[in-house]
């Protein structure tokens, strides 16, 4: 054998070495993240369960627990309360903070802006206005408006806010600065005619309005939790099955249509499957701030921007996030349940702040 022929053989032994190091590594790196997600939906359960048992009268916690392991047995006020209230509040702050937060991230995913969620593209916001007409025109005493509800009507509104989005994507072109800017835009207009409906409002208007827009949990049903669990489910599928290729947009446009990715049909498609999640848990709970911004920052600092590890943990951070603002609201003022839009966005701030301040040093940090 000559030198030559040694040394290839070296070098050959040496690059199965490093790849064999390489795929060890992440290996590990997978089981941690995994390990980390695990982790979460732990805490995310005992959250729940704090909730849960919090509830918003005082009904013991033991009297609680008898309810749920023998509900045929159960007082029918103590069914009621524990089915019917409870329960209903506490799914629905696991789900709409859940779908909340996946929507936030990938609209930061889409838009490569790190300050994207549902109110960046103005679907918080027409629904809101959504609500709001609904309920100040009367339209909720007519036939439709009794079947749609504010919720229904709210829905319709933000999805209208998409398909403006789209309409004028058409002309421009879908690119990430031509949708942030038309976000902006419907923001403003929808706020400021959700501010006309409260001007207009009667007292007893106003004050439905005003709640509404303030978020609360209390309002859900179990067919509303039924639906909103199908949309995002469908969401999430979606979303995986596109993982590799949303990843990608991490790497710029460019990059991404040279790794073969469909840049434009792929952003056109997920607002759209995003705008459906976040107008179906918009129009449930109201509007609720900072959930779809600060899950994903936080999912982003802990297990970086793979997809298959980022999004689950973007929706269980908003889970986790808006259960803890549920449990918060009900121990505050006993008796009484603040609505949750309030807790998220005062909690919501600092945690912001720190994330950014955070010695990631970025909000774009993996």
């Amino acid at each position: 054998m000559t030198s030559a022929d040694g040394g290839t053989r070296m070098v050959g032994a040496a690059a199965e070495g490093s790849a064999s190091a390489t795929a060890q590594w992440y290996r590990l790196r997978g089981r941690r993240k995994t390990g980390i997600i695990v982790g979460l939906v732990v805490l995310l359960v005992a959250v729940s369960l704090v909730d849960f048992l919090l509830g918003g009268g005082s009904m013991p916690a033991r009297d609680v627990l008898a309810t749920v392991m023998h509900p045929a047995q159960s007082r029918p006020i103590d069914h009621e309360i524990v089915f019917d209230i409870r329960l209903p509040m506490t799914v629905t702050a696991v789900l709409v903070g859940g779908a909340l937060a996946a929507a936030g991230s990938q609209m930061q995913t889409i838009l490569g802006n790190p300050l994207a969620e549902p109110y960046t593209l103005g679907v918080s916001a027409a629904a809101g206005f959504g609500a709001a007409l609904a309920t100040v025109s009367g339209f909720t005493a007519t036939d439709i408006g009794a079947a749609l509800g504010m919720a229904g009507t709210a829905w319709l509104f933000a999805m209208l806010a998409c398909g403006i989005i789209l309409l004028f994507s058409r002309f421009r072109g879908p690119g990430a600065e031509t949708m942030i800017l038309l976000g902006i835009a419907i923001v403003f207009f929808f706020d400021a005619l959700l501010a006309l409906m409260q001007y207009l409002a009667s007292e007893t208007q106003l004050e439905q309005v005003v709640f509404w827009t303030m978020g609360s949990l209390t309002r859900a049903t179990w067919p509303q939790i039924a639906l909103l669990s199908v949309v995002t489910v469908a969401g999430l599928v979606f979303f995986y099955r596109n993982a590799w290729s949303l990843t990608a947009f991490r790497m710029g446009d460019d990059r991404a249509r040279a790794l073969g990715v469909h840049v434009d049909a792929m952003r056109t498609v997920t607002l759209l499957v995003v705008s459906f999640i976040a107008a179906t848990a918009v129009a449930m709970a109201g509007t609720i701030g900072f959930i779809g911004l600060v899950g994903p920052h936080v999912a982003r600092m802990i297990v970086g921007e793979d997809q298959r590890y980022f999004l689950t943990t973007s929706a269980i951070a908003g889970s986790l996030l808006l259960v803890g603002a549920s449990a918060v609201s009900k121990i505050i003022q006993p008796g009484v349940i603040l609505p949750v839009g309030i807790i998220t966005a005062i909690v919501g701030v600092p945690v912001y702040v720190l994330i950014i301040t955070s010695k990631r040093g970025t909000l774009w940090a993996s």
